[in-house]
């Protein structure tokens, strides 16, 4: 009678490995297809336009101050080094455009300097970043 009694005990045990097979390959499937936000680092006081487009595949995120910084990827960029930083990153995901985030009290020179400098770097897609009305 014991024998019968220890094994219908061990035949009751509920094997784990393939619920955990499949935790395994459904935080795999997370991990791949999640999107990651991308920030410039720092704040800046969009202007507000009616006409504001959210933009699906962004690349390359710049951002101007209200004091004329230009920002690259959480790091302050001269504007003469704006180009070289633009070329690399564009070359790393060609498919992607650029948003320029320009504060609302940074001159339109710097603005247009920077735009300038993005297209010779070779990005065709150039957004303006702007709030929604």
């Amino acid at each position: 009678m014991r024998r019968r009694h220890t094994r219908q005990e061990e035949d009751t045990a509920i094997d784990m490995t393939p619920m955990l097979d499949i935790v395994f390959i459904m935080l795999i499937f997370f991990i791949v297809t999640a999107t990651f936000v991308k920030e410039s680092g720092i704040d800046v006081t969009r202007p507000d336009a009616e006409t504001a487009v959210k933009q699906s595949r962004v690349g390359i995120l710049i951002a101007i101050r209200n004091n004329n910084e230009v920002w690259i990827n959480r790091r302050q960029i001269d504007l003469a080094a704006v180009r070289a930083n633009v070329e690399r990153l564009h070359a790393e995901n060609p498919q992607g455009g650029a948003v320029i985030q320009a504060d609302k009290g940074a001159q339109t020179g710097t603005l247009i300097e920077v735009m300038d400098q993005v297209r010779l770097a070779g990005v065709g897609s150039i957004a303006i970043a702007a709030e929604e009305k």
